[in-house]
């Protein structure tokens, strides 16, 4: 009843969706604070999510910065105040106070530098600067590999039109840059070699 009471909001109660006590390697643990991106947060969260693969850690985020309220795509994993809400996977976490790594990564996004993209996919089939086709839009290559909204490797793509969903920068993390509404993101399976000319 206390933990209901707890997820109270406004006098509604919100039933979140029930949380580990702490992560499989057993290095996070809830109600936990850690930095992540440069911010600091307290561990709301923890456990297996409806939008991605894999184990991930739901944040409270000491000020706003984050996307949502504990609730993604209208599953309640923890409640917090809107956009201080986030969620990492625990290799993106640091325990307590920010760590060199995170002020490190802090000072580069001041700079608006982009995060370090492999030259070609695990299996060799695309490369950084390709032509390729996605879903009828052609585009090119701009990142390649691991994202932190899902897990895998995935594409960056500046698509030559204004067909895609933003602009190189997904939840606050810069993969790549370019004009808003020509970046995409998808499995290398996703796409086809495309355009003409291109080297």
């Amino acid at each position: 009843a206390a933990a209901a009471a707890a997820a109270a909001v406004e006098g509604e109660e919100v039933e979140t969706v029930p949380s580990k006590a702490r992560t499989a390697d057993g290095s996070i643990a809830l109600g936990q604070a850690v930095s992540w991106s440069g911010k600091r947060g307290t561990v709301r969260y923890i456990g297996e999510v409806r939008f991605a693969k894999g184990e991930w850690v739901g944040l409270e985020l000491a000020e706003p910065g984050g996307m949502h309220d504990g609730s993604v795509m209208g599953v309640p994993y923890f409640v917090c105040a809107p956009k201080r809400g986030a969620f990492a996977q625990a290799a993106q976490l640091s325990v307590g106070g920010a760590s060199p790594t995170a002020s490190a990564s802090a000072s580069e996004d001041a700079a608006a530098e982009t995060l370090p993209s492999a030259p070609a996919t695990a299996d060799g089939s695309i490369s950084l600067g390709q032509r390729v086709m996605w879903a009828g839009s052609q585009g090119t290559v701009r990142f390649i590999g691991g994202v932190k909204f899902a897990s895998g490797e995935w594409i960056g793509i500046e698509l030559d039109e204004a067909k895609g969903m933003h602009d190189g920068t997904v939840m606050g993390s810069p993969y790549f840059a370019c004009a808003p509404k020509h970046g995409a993101f998808c499995p290398a399976s996703q796409l086809a070699p495309g355009g003409s000319g291109a080297p």
